[in-house]
């Protein structure tokens, strides 16, 4: 009888993905690009400069209080090439301050998009080249995960399956590229909420993209337990006219991973995909709650779901800092408890019921 053997390569990818997806944390997505943080920026009347940009994120990975530290929620955090090279106030590097506080570092690799010639405005997303040498980079100087990112389409014509093929086949790429030097690949097939369909069609789309994903990660020889899945909830389109419950999104989303992702794989960390903050988290909690079979860790890898009230909260002004990071907090715990199927709703926070939705948010 043969048992498997683990190298030690595999046994450090797998711990580090464990420890991403511990009970009741989750990941921090700040790893906008500048362009975005111009869009953010403005809605509250501040200039996109480096300057700001490093205060901002500073404010984000020190927030703790009297009764509270990030790290009790937030395992991991996903930084740009701006924010990784950068430090705070004191001269600390962001890396430093990140592991000084209990937090894994991770890096933004994937770098934006391009149109897939022969579709229907269908993209890749862009970054192989030289990424060998970038990830033993970004290794050296401390990450320890990665994140990718590919975007796909519903409409009468899309996903096409060029597009899901291409996608998959460039994010089973990265991911083995990533294992090779030692991080841990977030590989995050995101079906964009755009459109019109129901839930249904959402629920099928996402199942079909999902199995593309997994047939080529499978091609690649990646090795699973040293990876972790970030895909969108199965929700209905922005426009679409029915209204579905928390528990309707829970089912659909679970019956969709049910179908797709092996088992192998330790945790599935959601992308919020244009929720809102309060309904990022209530789905979450839906979903862990659900009945049935989950063999990996549900918990979320949020961006604007953790920030839209930060950023309210802070409007550029030292002064507002305590009380910014008080919303991170806030809304970090609501979503470790989500993590758990225990929060109940109720948070209050100034941005918790607006909706961060992005059209065609390629980029």
């Amino acid at each position: 009888m043969s048992y498997t053997q683990y190298t030690d390569s595999q046994t450090q990818l797998m711990s580090i993905a464990k420890a991403i997806v511990s009970p009741g944390k989750g990941v921090l997505a700040a790893d906008e690009i500048n362009a975005t943080m111009e869009k953010r920026f403005s809605g509250i009347g501040v200039e996109n400069t480096e300057e700001n940009r490093k205060i901002y994120r500073g404010l984000l990975f020190s927030a703790t209080n009297s009764q509270h530290s990030l790290s009790e929620y937030i395992s991991g955090v996903i930084l740009n090439h701006e924010t990784f090279h950068q430090s705070n106030k004191d001269g600390v590097s962001f890396i430093d301050v990140l592991q000084k506080n209990g937090m894994i570092p991770g890096i933004k690799l994937d770098q934006g998009v391009t149109p897939l010639v022969g579709t229907n405005d269908e993209v890749i997303a862009e970054g192989l080249d030289r990424l060998s040498s970038r990830c033993s980079e970004y290794y050296k100087l401390g990450a320890r995960f990665a994140k990718w990112r590919c975007v796909l389409k519903i409409s009468e014509n899309t996903p096409s399956e060029l597009a899901m093929k291409e996608n998959a086949n460039i994010l089973a790429r990265y991911a083995s590229i990533c294992q090779q030097n030692g991080l841990v690949p977030i590989v995050e097939p995101e079906v964009l909420p755009d459109g019109d369909h129901d839930l249904e069609t959402a629920r099928q789309v996402t199942e079909q993209v999902l199995s593309y994903t997994y047939k080529a990660l499978m091609e690649h020889h990646v090795y699973l337990e040293g990876t972790l899945l970030k895909p969108n909830m199965v929700t209905a389109g922005q426009s679409c006219t029915k209204s579905y419950t928390a528990k309707d999104v829970a089912k659909a989303t679970v019956t969709a991973l049910q179908r797709t992702v092996p088992a192998a794989v330790p945790g599935v960390t959601f992308l919020s995909g244009g929720q809102s903050e309060e309904d990022a988290s209530l789905n979450l909690s839906a979903i862990n709650q659900f009945p049935g079979k989950k063999p990996w860790a549900l918990t979320f890898s949020y961006g604007r779901a953790l920030q839209s009230s930060v950023l309210k909260a802070w409007a550029g002004k030292k002064e507002n800092i305590s009380s910014a990071q008080v919303e991170l907090l806030n809304r970090a715990e609501a979503n470790g408890k989500a993590a758990l199927g225990t929060y109940g709703g109720g948070v209050k926070s100034s941005a918790a019921s607006d909706s961060n939705f992005v059209a065609q948010h390629a980029y």
